[in-house]
């Protein structure tokens, strides 16, 4: 009886082992399952991608017998870009910065126009130049083609806007206005001593184009244009025998149409054959409104005149703009340089209104463009016409004195009187 109680006493020990085993497992279940349904959702990341940057294309000479305006304009637009990137960028595409791609035309419309088709081809929103008639003319034709726009910077020939695109846009005065402010400036400045011109002027575009529209304005101001000469202006190495002929006709005034590097040849051989004349007057002249011609010449520059765009010299921004560019760049901005400057900051205006980099959306806002606070000599806001013509581009009449470029016509731009009759070489 005793061994049998003992055996019992074992059964309901193993009983009760075999009870507490199973409580254990039941416990570690409850735990696992406690742990699975506290285990902390995983934690959502975000990223904050930038926006992308708004391409735009710059076509200008960066080589070639143009290159210094050329590099000077590219400079001026590459400043721009880093002003408003820096102040934030397009606001309205969020904070998207601009990117500028340069493109050198070599100074040959088929470059440029092929260096237009890879700016296009590589996505950008718009595109600036190109500082010559010849070039900006294929370009244009580009740009229309591709629904891209064109801001032209620099470029005259009204025949660029006379085929009734859609996405060309210029910010400078015309060859009309150019040719028709140009010889009413003459009448104001000389009155009944200025009777006859002799013009010399290069054969492109540009050259003839203007020196048309002068002949035209002036012939109804009593100024006659007695001789009219032309020349190559990009191969062209001395104008000393096109200079005297100019001056054989015994002309009151000499009047010169062309870009920088003849501007300086036909200066020269005015200066060097002394041509008696009451002044040389560049009309869209290349080269006598420009720091470089006053440091070039130093003081045979003097009294040099030149009817063309120019900054706006009174206005405090500007001298800012210019203090910052010489700082920067180490030589003095010229208005080429401060018109592709404005062009990249009318592109922005563009887009932020447009709140869109799609091309179409940029030509649309440039068509409603309405500046005011611009950097240029007009007298009044940036916005074009519905041919593209910015309609308050207007030239002014400069004039080299005391070692500066100074504006002296129209007289609400003066900044000091004309010097007239003015020669260098004269008494």
């Amino acid at each position: 009886m005793k061994r049998m109680n003992i055996l019992l006493s074992l059964l309901l020990s193993l009983v009760l082992v075999a009870a507490a085993c199973g409580d254990d497992d039941a416990g570690t279940t409850t735990t696992a399952a406690a742990s699975t349904t506290t285990q902390p959702a995983a934690e959502e990341t975000t990223t904050t991608v930038p926006p992308a940057p708004v391409l735009i294309g710059a076509i200008h000479p960066l080589t070639g017998g143009l290159a210094g305006a050329g590099n000077r304009m590219d400079n001026g637009a590459r400043m721009a870009v880093d002003e408003i990137n820096a102040a934030g960028g397009i606001t309205s595409l969020g904070g998207a910065p601009l990117e500028l791609i340069s493109a050198d035309s070599t100074g040959a419309p088929d470059v440029g126009q092929s260096e237009a088709e890879r700016l296009i081809s590589a996505g950008v929103s718009a595109i600036i130049g190109t500082y010559q008639s010849a070039v900006t003319t294929n370009v244009a034709a580009i740009a229309e083609r591709e629904g891209v726009p064109l801001v032209i910077d620099v470029a005259v020939d009204d025949s660029i806007l006379d085929q009734g695109y859609t996405y060309t846009f210029r910010l400078q005065p015309n060859a009309t206005s150019m040719g028709t402010n140009g010889a009413k400036f003459l009448s104001e400045l000389g009155g009944d001593e200025i009777k006859t011109v002799a013009y010399l002027h290069d054969d492109t575009g540009f050259g003839v184009s203007v020196s048309e529209a002068f002949t035209t304005a002036a012939a109804a101001l009593g100024i006659e244009v007695i001789t009219d000469i032309t020349y190559a202006p990009f191969s062209v190495t001395d104008l000393t025998t096109e200079m005297a002929q100019a001056a054989a006709g015994s002309p009151d005034v000499i009047v010169i149409t062309g870009y920088y590097n003849d501007g300086l040849l036909a200066a020269r051989a005015a200066i060097d054959l002394e041509v008696d004349v009451k002044a040389i007057v560049g009309i869209a002249q290349g080269a006598f409104h420009t720091p470089q011609f006053v440091e070039d010449f130093g003081a045979d520059a003097e009294l040099f005149f030149n009817s063309n765009y120019h900054f706006n010299s009174s206005d405090p921004t500007v001298a800012g703009i210019l203090e910052r560019f010489e700082a920067r760049f180490g030589e003095a901005m010229d208005t080429e340089a401060m018109l592709a400057y404005q062009a990249i900051y009318v592109v922005a205006d563009a887009l932020e209104r447009a709140g869109s980099s799609d091309p179409a959306d940029v030509r649309a806002a440039l068509a409603t463009t309405n500046i005011a606070d611009h950097f240029l000599a007009y007298p009044g806001p940036i916005t074009f016409d519905d041919t593209g013509e910015n309609i308050n581009a207007e030239p002014v009449l400069m004039q080299v004195i005391d070692g500066k470029v100074q504006q002296v016509l129209p007289i609400g731009l003066r900044e000091t009187d004309p010097v007239f009759p003015g020669t260098s070489w004269g008494s």
